[in-house]
């Protein structure tokens, strides 16, 4: 029995903390699916093909990582992909309220699908596709935080 998870997320955009728990994953896991997620009630900067195709670009080189998009709860795309694990990232204190939550809500309505947390590497845990979007829109140089082909998108996209 092959070990998959999925490591379900906006990826808007993706960062290198994001690639960074990928890796971190691939090394526990068989498979990993990261599952952009097309959330109708978020406003993302980028549409999900764009976000497919960040992602994709930035795990070309990575071995046993597929990409693909998802609609509706996570647990049932985990299913779909006869998946019984999901990758949650910690960065800070701040992110465990929230995602605990999430876990033992996932839990109640799949008990059959376990939930683990990774930790970034420290020189990534405090990155947020939110404030990389910030900073960009306010004329920042986030290439030390994004691969240059996002920052450029970035950049391209908020300019003013």
């Amino acid at each position: 029995m092959s070990r998959r998870a999925i490591y379900p997320g906006s990826f808007d955009p993706v960062t290198y903390g994001h690639i960074d728990l990928i890796k971190r994953a691939a090394r526990v896991f068989d498979e990993v699916i990261v599952a952009v997620a097309n959330n109708t009630q978020k406003k993302p900067l980028f549409d999900t093909k764009e976000r497919l195709a960040m992602l994709k670009e930035a795990t070309k080189e990575m071995k046993r990582i597929r990409v693909e998009a998802f609609d509706g709860l996570v647990i049932n795309f985990a299913r779909q992909n006869d998946a019984r694990v999901l990758i949650r990232g910690l960065r800070m204190v701040s992110d465990f309220e929230y995602e605990f939550q999430m876990a033992l809500t996932n839990r109640r309505l799949a008990e059959d699908i376990e939930t683990v947390f990774l930790m970034p590497s420290e020189g990534h845990s405090f990155i947020s596709s939110a404030l990389i979007k910030e900073a960009v829109a306010l004329g920042a140089d986030v290439s030390s935080f994004v691969p240059g082909f996002v920052a450029k998108k970035l950049k391209e996209r908020l300019k003013k």
